[in-house]
């Protein structure tokens, strides 16, 4: 399980690492169309929508090493106050429903891709790109945050990380709530 939980790790940070270089190209894209549409007036064709669907495609890649990293926005007030087996409980539950809605939108962004795949689909711009290319991040980004997030569960399963990523000693004590 270790073995597991250190590879969907690794996949994490290769994804993250991923992410960071596509915002790279699309900044550097859109420093291409500006001079391309005003300093040499031409039209811009492509470029638009390409560091759109480049910049979804990043933020969905991006997700599994964030989630490594603890980084997703979230309010710990309830982690803090617990202890123990109610820290756990609440964190089997937070995991377990992010499992089944992650796994649920995983499912239906792979239909969603493959429906673009077979029946051809490209946008309606002059650019014209088949849907399935950039369609194809969201099973991708979808499907490796569902390996971290399970990777996530058998960590604190296992007991090789605590829920939270808190100390089980870290929290509100009762003198803290009081003001002491």
């Amino acid at each position: 399980m270790t073995s597991f939980i250190r590879i969907v790790g690794q996949i994490s940070t290769i994804a993250g690492v991923i992410a960071a270089l596509m915002i790279l190209v699309s900044v550097a894209v859109t420093c291409q169309m500006i001079f391309v549409r005003y300093a040499l007036n031409w039209s811009t064709v492509w470029q638009t929508e390409f560091i759109t669907y480049l910049m979804v495609a990043s933020t969905l890649l991006g997700l599994p090493y964030v989630q490594k990293l603890r980084g997703h926005v979230n309010v710990d007030l309830a982690p803090l106050m617990l202890r123990g087996r109610a820290r756990h409980a609440l964190f089997y539950t937070v995991v377990g429903l992010a499992i089944l809605v992650i796994g649920g939108m995983f499912f239906y962004g792979v239909e969603m891709w493959w429906e673009a795949t077979s029946r051809g689909w490209t946008s309606d711009t002059v650019w014209g790109v088949r849907l399935a290319i950039p369609y194809f991040a969201v099973p991708v980004g979808l499907g490796l945050y569902l390996l971290q997030l399970v990777a996530d569960f058998l960590a604190v399963t296992s007991r090789n990380e605590e829920p939270f990523g808190l100390a089980a000693d870290e929290g509100f004590t009762n003198t803290a709530r009081e003001g002491h």
